[in-house]
């Protein structure tokens, strides 16, 4: 893997480190910001575990909870923004980073599951009979 995602996803931890410890001490505001810390430092470790994957299955499933938690970081500074815990221009900033980190892990993440997984047909198995255990255990298929 690139070792430049895995840069910009430490400097982005540590902004997102600095935010905490912004909000915080001068905010005095601790659940969003907790939260916000959780998931922007999350990113970064999930591609430090998917630079050590063991299967492209592994990579991939790394890469998506990093996406996932990038996601889940706009969501946190979008609210801490509409609600007066961080201003424009440094929501702005932080946003426009998160934002880039989205676009090349779901860049990376597009290209491994499309050559990594492929359907694949199964003869005469419905997907009722996928979901009724029995039939699957007890063999009428």
């Amino acid at each position: 893997m690139d070792n430049n995602l895995y840069n910009k996803a430490y400097a982005f931890a540590i902004r997102i480190t600095n935010a905490y410890q912004f909000l915080s001490k001068e905010k005095r505001e601790f659940i969003l910001s907790k939260q916000l810390l959780r998931s922007g430092t999350s990113i970064g470790a999930n591609v430090a575990e998917a630079n050590g994957a063991i299967s492209k299955a592994d990579f991939s499933a790394k890469i998506s909870i990093s996406y996932k938690e990038c996601l889940e970081t706009k969501y946190w500074l979008s609210l801490l923004k509409d609600t007066n815990y961080i201003d424009q221009n440094t929501f702005e900033s932080v946003f426009q980073d998160a934002d880039e980190l989205a676009k090349i892990l779901f860049t990376i993440l597009k290209k491994s599951r499309i050559n990594t997984y492929q359907f694949r047909l199964i003869p005469n198995i419905l997907i009722t009979d996928i979901l009724n255990i029995d039939t699957l255990i007890h063999g009428s298929i």
